[in-house]
């Protein structure tokens, strides 16, 4: 399970870096969509390891706030980049 979150959080990181490096807006838009949807990934992630006593709460709620504050910053980026 920790190996998914990771691949999860790695991909939000790499899909953003892809992203800026495409050379029109509705591509790079794309790639941002991605790496929003690998934050959900991971806060489903999250979900399922407090569910199974993998984590803690407060550990949870920390990561989940994190990944929460990543997902939010890509929405606005996106709407940002559509106007």
């Amino acid at each position: 399970m920790s190996n998914q979150i990771q691949r999860a959080a790695v991909s939000i990181a790499s899909n953003i870096s892809e992203g800026e490096e495409r050379t029109s807006v509705k591509e790079n838009i794309h790639f941002l969509n991605i790496a929003k949807g690998s934050s959900a990934e991971v806060i489903t992630q999250l979900n399922i390891a407090l569910k199974i006593g993998y984590l803690d709460e407060k550990t949870f709620e920390k990561l989940e706030d994190q990944t929460e504050k990543i997902r939010a910053s890509l929405r606005n980026l996106i709407k940002s980049k559509k106007v």
